[in-house]
This record gives structure tokens, C-alpha cells and sequence, in this order.
């Protein structure tokens, strides 16, 4: 398995931080492609209120010529999921491991329910997450063709020309995708491949994340007895999930609202080129509910998701709501409080929230973007009267979303709770080039540090 991520500490000055992390997503990258071979591959969602495990038959993997993926030189193959599961999740908060043991036995649980349901074994997975402070940034890169026509090998030199930034101690690539190219003074090309010019330029979308929480994530799978054969963002997948096709290409966000934390991601151009993520989410509703009204946190689960709201109206003092419990205190067991009081106590932490989420879009520029949708899922994007309350916070056009229909996908799994697992489906399908997709030349490795992070996505489109 490929354990390359905790060599940071024992390196020599000189040597270059990306080569191993460079080698480590090729290796994950050629797991892939054989467990696609083979047919069968888990997809794992490790999220802090559930871990959500789908297994994916493939039908055959096709060649690169003839698809049209995602990416536009990437492999695309055809899947159906054969089996599902999902379990409670244990020891992770903020959507990071905190408790290894806890989540090692969620993780087991959920895989083994999913191959039991598949009624086949599975060796690889391919795992997202959220949280782990995502921080983008955008690089650009230019190379002159020696001949005229553009070949695979100047595309991967490109690439390593792209000027990388000091990320930071402690913090890894997580995703390195080029978003545009331009060959001369013709922008917007997806594959340069075969055209014929004389300089090409390369803007790529790098996303850096804490090393640890991947480190530990990749610990945790192996002592499952699993392979990781590939990881994702979690804000990134839910928005190739939950984001329809021109929302993709005229530019959109989707917020991905979790248990643990919430995940922000813009795309334009069918790209992804910024995201980041707000360390709340639903639980923290739930611990407010539960510290309010001073109940266990299942109690205030139960009545979040059956009573819940966000706009009170006259109907709603009217409405009781029995808490229950057992202390064996009659009094205390019999309280009730109204609907509207629940509202109060939920109302400010989703703005809390919203707001975090607005000041990050903010930051991001996404309003220099033609287009200003914003897409709300996740599992606390049901809370009702979110999407009202958004528009508000977040500006006018914001709309619930679902994942995209998966075929086989069981009907339980079709909420947007399931977007970042539907997601990762379609990233394990079509996965979209990525830097280590190129045979980069090992003396081209990019040191170099970084002055323009979100500027060339304003002026280039």
C-alpha cells in the first residue's frame, strides 16, 4: 500500500516534497485501474454523523480515446452499485479521524454490510472526506513547444511549470487539476493534445490539505485490511454530484452541508477551481438543541429531523412538542416546549453558519463569476425552510440539490446525504486528469513559490 505520506519529518533539506507525494497519487491512481479491471471497488463516505460504503461493479474499462469524461482526457468506465450500507459513524468530528479504534470498527461495519449486500469481496477502496482546512490555490505555468504540434510530454511540462507554492509544513496535495489551457492566445481549451502553436500556457487548481488527517485516514483503511486506491475531497465530489451540467460550465457553488462540517466548492467550466469548508454543520444544531433544552444529543436528533424549522409562524406556538425521557423525574419526563421555541434555538446556528459560508464565497471572489447559483445538499441541507433563509443570507438564486441518479443505487441512498458518496462514484468512473495522470519529468519538479492565488480565474474568464 502506498505509504508515502509520513516521510515529511525524516527528509533531507533538498529534497523535493512532491516527488513522493507525486509517486504516492500515481500508485493510488494504477490501484484504480486494476480493481476496475478486476471489477468490483468500495467507494467509502467518512463523514462525521454516518459512513456511507456503496460497492460499484464496473462493466469494463474503456480506453482513453474514446471518452469523454469528465476530464477530457480521462478513462471513463460504466458501473452499477451492487451493494450499500451505512452505519453511524464513530470517532470522527470536524469530518477528521479523532478516535482511530472507533472509526476502524465503523469503517468495518459499514464495508462488511456492503459486501455481504454485494455478495462479493472487496479489496480497494476509494474514500472522501471533509474538513482537514482545504486551501486553494491557482497557478499558471507556460512552456515552449519545440514542434509545433502539441504532444502528451508538453503537456506534462507544462504542468510541472506551473509555479507551486510553499503549502506550509505538514500539509499535502490533495487535488492538482488542470483547469485551462491556452495554446498562443486561444484560451479555454480542454485538451491541447495534437494542436499546433508555439507557446502553451496551463492554469491549474491545486487544493492542499492537512497531511495529518489524510495520514490517518490512510492508516485507518489499511488496518481495515483494505487499500486505498484513490481520495477526494468531500466538497468536491457532492458538487460533481449535486451541480446539473450547465451549472458545471456556466459556474456555480455547491455547499455541502454535513454533521460535522460544511464544504464549499466552486465550478465553471466544469472545473472545479476553489473550495474550502466551515468547521460546523447539523451536530452543531443538534448540541445546541441538546445543551438548550438539556436532553441527550439522540433525543435532540430525533427532534431536530422530525420537528425542526427555520420560520416561525402563529401555527407554530401552538404546536407542542413532548420531549420525553427517562430519568425517572415524572416532571422533567413530561415537559414540552412549543415549535417555535424549537425554531429559536436552531434558527441562529444555521445562520451562524450560512454566514461563515458566505464570508468564505466572499473571500473566494465568486462574485466576480457570470453566474451566481449557489446549490444547497448534504444531510442538513433538510432542514425546512433552508432554502428560504439562504437566498437570504447567501443571495437570491439558491436552490436544494440531489445527486445525480446512480444506476442500482438503492432507494434509502438517493437523499442529499448521499451526494458525496454519488459523487466519489462518478470520480472513481471518470476521474479527471490530475497532475500525477503525466509522466512529469523528474527534473522539472515545481519548487518554485506562488504570488497570484485567485487572481487568473477573474481575469481569464
Amino acid at each position: 500500500p502506498p505509504r508515502a505520506w509520513h516521510h515529511r519529518q525524516d527528509r533531507e533539506d533538498g529534497e523535493q516534497p512532491m516527488t513522493d507525494l507525486y509517486q504516492t497519487q500515481r500508485a493510488m491512481r494504477t490501484l484504480r485501474r486494476t480493481a476496475i479491471q478486476r471489477g468490483v471497488v468500495a467507494i467509502l463516505d467518512v463523514g462525521t454523523s454516518k459512513i456511507a460504503c456503496l460497492v460499484l461493479r464496473f462493466d469494463g474499462y474503456e480506453s482513453q480515446a474514446d471518452s469523454d469524461g469528465v476530464g477530457p482526457m480521462a478513462g471513463q468506465s460504466t458501473f452499477r452499485v451492487i451493494g450499500a450500507a451505512t452505519t453511524r459513524s464513530r470517532g470522527v468530528r470536524f469530518g477528521e479521524i479523532a478516535v482511530m479504534n472507533e472509526t476502524e470498527r465503523a469503517i468495518r461495519t459499514a464495508v462488511q454490510a456492503a459486501q455481504k449486500m454485494a455478495n462479493v469481496r472487496v479489496d480497494h477502496v476509494i474514500a472522501c472526506f471533509s474538513g482537514a482546512e482545504p486551501r486553494s490555490y491557482g497557478l499558471g505555468g507556460e512552456w515552449d513547444l519545440a514542434d509545433s504540434v502539441v504532444t502528451e510530454q508538453d503537456v506534462a511540462r507544462v504542468l510541472a511549470a506551473c509555479d507551486v507554492p510553499d503549502l506550509g509544513p505538514g500539509r499535502e496535495v490533495l487535488h492538482a487539476q488542470p483547469v485551462n489551457f491556452a495554446l498562443d492566445h486561444r484560451s479555454g481549451l480542454g485538451d491541447p493534445r495534437g494542436q499546433i502553436g508555439h507557446k502553451l500556457a496551463c492554469d491549474m487548481h491545486l487544493l492542499s490539505v492537512d497531511a495529518s488527517v489524510i495520514q490517518n485516514l490512510l492508516y485507518c483503511i489499511n488496518r481495515c485490511d483494505l487499500e486505498l486506491a484513490g481520495v477526494a475531497s468531500s466538497s468536491y465530489v457532492s458538487g460533481v454530484a449535486s451541480l446539473v451540467e450547465d451549472e458545471q460550465e456556466l459556474g456555480a457553488a455547491c455547499i455541502d452541508m454535513g454533521g460535522g462540517s460544511t464544504g464549499i466548492s466552486i465550478f465553471m467550466k466544469k472545473h472545479m477551481i476553489y473550495a474550502d469548508a466551515v468547521r460546523m454543520g447539523g451536530d452543531h444544531v443538534t448540541s445546541d438543541i441538546s445543551k438548550g433544552l438539556q436532553i441527550p444529543f439522540s433525543t435532540a436528533e430525533r427532534i431536530k429531523t422530525r420537528h425542526g424549522g427555520l420560520h416561525a409562524t402563529g401555527m407554530d406556538d401552538r404546536e407542542m412538542i413532548e420531549i420525553g425521557g427517562d430519568s425517572g423525574d415524572w416532571e422533567k419526563d413530561r415537559r414540552q416546549i412549543s415549535r417555535t421555541e424549537l425554531i429559536g434555538i436552531m434558527r441562529p446556528r444555521v445562520e451562524e453558519i450560512l454566514e461563515e459560508t458566505r464570508s468564505v464565497l466572499d473571500a473566494a471572489g465568486f462574485d466576480h463569476l457570470p453566474s451566481q447559483q449557489i446549490v444547497l445538499t448534504g444531510g442538513a441541507s433538510q432542514i425546512p425552510g433552508l432554502d428560504g433563509l439562504a437566498s437570504r443570507i447567501l443571495g437570491q438564486r439558491v436552490r436544494l440539490g440531489r445527486p445525480l441518479r446512480v444506476q442500482g443505487l438503492p432507494h434509502a441512498a438517493t437523499g442529499p446525504a448521499f451526494s458525496s458518496g454519488v459523487g466519489l462514484c462518478l470520480f472513481a468512473a471518470h476521474p479527471q486528469d490530475e497532475w500525477w495522470d503525466f509522466e512529469i519529468p523528474a527534473e522539472r519538479y515545481p519548487a518554485r513559490s506562488l504570488k497570484r492565488a485567485l487572481k487568473w480565474f477573474k481575469d481569464n474568464w
